[in-house]
């Protein structure tokens, strides 16, 4: 576990001090996309799949819906839908970066019994790299807390402005 989170501060650290630009976000852009998600707490890690969606309520505040889907694996599956606050902090021409807060519901289900789901808190940060126009890299490391539990997600994905 300690491997992983050091992994993982490694890639923020070097997301934060890529010596690129980022370009502002403005009121009422929207964007989907799709990530591979790395989830990992209650001694289970899983890779996953996401979507996502993004749309600015102002030019720093975005608001994201989120939903990952973690196959099963080790008789277990999970799943988690998201929604959240983000405040862009532009720092440079294609960079964006942003305080991820928000609030869900995970679910598990294990093999030969039914599924349940929590709610829970999300706290964390991301990054945007612009690489066009309309597509954006997307990278967030983001803690869930729920009953008695806690869980690390970290995503990378790719996001279609429109």
């Amino acid at each position: 576990m300690k491997i992983f989170f050091r992994k993982a501060a490694i890639v923020a650290i070097a997301v934060v001090t890529m010596s690129v630009a980022a370009q502002a976000q403005q009121q009422g852009d929207k964007a989907v996309g799709g990530n591979l998600v790395i989830g990992t707490g209650n001694s289970y890690t899983h890779i996953g799949i996401g979507g996502k969606f993004f749309y600015n309520v102002t030019d720093p505040i975005r608001l994201a819906g989120e939903f990952d889907f973690f196959p099963k694996q080790d008789y277990l599956t999970w799943w988690d839908f998201s929604a959240y606050g983000h405040y862009l902090f532009p720092v440079a021409d294609q960079l964006v970066l942003y305080p991820s807060v928000g609030l869900g519901l995970v679910g598990a289900k294990t093999e030969g019994f039914s599924g349940s789901s929590k709610a829970a808190f999300s706290l964390g940060g991301g990054a945007d790299y612009e690489i066009s126009p309309n597509l954006f890299l997307n990278g967030e490391l983001r803690i869930k807390l729920y009953e008695g539990n806690n869980r690390l997600n970290l995503a990378f994905g790719l996001a279609y402005k429109f």
